[in-house]
């Protein structure tokens, strides 16, 4: 790793993390990538949260860039039984976008589920407009599964939603890949941190 680059770490959700969790999903930087528009109230985030902390189908971690927290990535609708389970992450500073840390978080989390969880299928649902996500997913080896049509309500119009797989028999060779594209960005992969 370059000496100018820092490390990317995912570390637990905790209950003290909510007020900043809150201040981003409410950010227009996060929101505009959501499904849905309308600001959260903090009563329902604490239901959000209590949620998160305590339900066995869902895993969430603050993405750190060097010791500062700039996102999260969660697991949820972890399924044991179907071997799947849906994976979304954001990055609440715009200012990180573009660094590889997105592709950092990418492979601790399909490590994780291949590797650690043992599931067979991670997926993701992403606005069709958010191109830089969609490519992001592509170029790490997620293949495009399903087109939503008009499937959410964004400022009043109806968006399409794309839907993205990645199958444990695909992590061996997109593992490599990522793993190519992360020494030459001089970026190392991040690690789960408890």
């Amino acid at each position: 790793m370059r000496s100018d680059a820092v490390s990317v770490t995912l570390h637990r959700l905790r209950r003290d993390d909510g007020p900043r969790v809150l201040a981003w999903r409410n950010s227009e930087a996060v929101a505009q990538h959501m499904f849905t528009d309308a600001q959260i109230p903090e009563a329902a985030h604490l239901r959000w949260l209590d949620a998160a902390l305590t339900q066995p189908d869902r895993s969430y971690w603050i993405i750190r860039l060097g010791d500062r927290p700039v996102g999260l990535s969660h697991l949820v609708r972890i399924d044991p039984v179907q071997r799947r389970c849906e994976w979304a992450y954001y990055l609440a500073d715009p200012a990180v976008r573009g660094r590889g840390v997105g592709q950092s978080v990418a492979f601790a989390m399909a490590t994780h589920v291949f590797e650690i969880l043992g599931l067979n299928k991670v997926w993701c649902e992403v606005l069709s407009e958010n191109t830089p996500s969609l490519h992001m997913l592509e170029r790490v080896g997620f293949v495009r599964e399903a087109l939503f049509r008009e499937h959410v309500v964004k400022r009043g119009q109806p968006r399409d939603v794309i839907g993205l797989g990645l199958l444990a028999r695909e992590w061996p060779g997109a593992r490599d890949i990522l793993r190519t594209r992360l020494a030459e960005r001089a970026q190392a992969p991040a690690r789960l941190v408890d």
